[in-house]
């Protein structure tokens, strides 16, 4: 099914002209998720993300706006300030809004067009972690949830340890700076009665913003509730779900090789569609809820060709930050005297 853009006309979107972030300062607003990706099904939910201009307020003042999150229409607007700092690290979630199909931008404003047109400059081999970080992500929980009812809780532990690991790791840079090793993770002897291994955390920070530290938490508490998730079985519901997540292995390793390779963001994958369509189907699904040979074979294969791709890049060491501090300043000098 094809959406088209009058669903903004819909009540529930009455937010995205009537919010005092949003209205007239979109600069972008997107169809993305699925069907951005071009493996929708008939029960695919519409999912948007978008970019607002700052106000006058937000640059002169002491507002802190970020973004709005409007769950009921899963629609989330980042305000350009947060976006960029995502696009300068590659995040696979945020980076692929700049390659989607023309038709799938309900809104684009010029200095939406002038961020599409400069999409180069936040391509860099930060997208080597980014990418290669959160395919391994959902491959290890992938291999968690098929092994679930075969692993100890000691291997159970391990699986999470590791995606903790690398969640905290992703934050550098995204809160406030902290020193290595202030905030450690370790693996033990369990002090819960009811385990025999355990993660801990020693944390030694000083002078540290709430909010941020609030944060980090959340999203390390995040890992941990999302693998507990896992222990509840309904395996109709599994399936889809493990399906979905092997289908968006899959689609991340070949959206990061061509980064790499083509140094293009292809987010609509028109060419892999069926092979996509096929894994979210259940194609390489056993009987019993694990997977064939032949998917981990693909597998293989591509995880063999994002790291040819990733030691051959010609992409440079970090984006273009002179070129993209140099727009986001043009952009926000429009803002404050009104010339826009």
């Amino acid at each position: 099914m094809k959406i088209k853009k009058d669903i903004l006309l819909r009540p529930e979107y009455t937010f995205l002209r009537e919010n005092e972030h949003l209205g007239d300062k979109i600069i972008l607003l997107a169809l993305t998720g699925s069907h951005g990706y071009g493996t929708a099904n008939e029960n695919s939910d519409i999912d948007l993300r978008g970019i607002t201009l700052p106000s006058k307020r937000d640059l002169l003042g002491f507002s802190d706006f970020e973004q709005i999150a409007e769950p009921n229409t899963d629609t989330t607007i980042y305000s350009l300030n947060r976006m960029v700092q995502l696009l300068c690290k590659c995040n696979p979630n945020t980076i692929e809004l700049l390659g989607l199909k023309p038709d799938y931008y309900f809104i684009l404003e010029k200095e939406g067009q002038e961020l599409l047109d400069n999409r180069r400059m936040f391509l860099s081999k930060r997208a080597i972690y980014s990418f290669g970080d959160y395919a391994k992500s959902q491959l290890r929980r992938l291999q968690n949830a098929i092994a679930r009812d075969k692993l100890t809780q000691s291997q159970k532990e391990d699986h999470i340890y590791n995606s903790l690991v690398r969640a905290l790791r992703n934050l550098e840079g995204k809160y406030a700076e902290f020193e290595n090793g202030s905030i450690v993770l370790s693996k033990g002897l369990a002090i819960n009665p009811e385990l025999t291994d355990e993660i801990f955390v020693d944390v030694n920070l000083k002078h540290y913003p709430i909010r941020d530290y609030k944060n980090i938490l959340s999203e390390l508490e995040f890992v941990v509730r999302d693998y507990d998730k896992l222990q509840s079985r309904n395996r109709k519901k599994d399936d889809e779900h493990l399906n979905k997540h092997a289908m968006h292995l899959v689609r991340l390793f070949l959206m990061g090789i061509d980064l790499l390779e083509k140094e293009e963001i292809i987010t609509y994958r028109e060419k892999e569609q069926d092979l996509l369509l096929k894994i979210r189907h259940g194609y390489y699904q056993l009987e019993d809820g694990s997977y064939s040979q032949d998917f981990f074979d693909l597998i293989d294969e591509l995880e063999s060709k994002f790291k040819y791709a990733s030691e051959n890049t010609s992409l440079p060491d970090n984006p273009d930050m002179n070129r993209i501090e140099d727009f986001v300043m043009s952009v926000n000098e429009r803002v404050v005297y009104d010339d826009r």
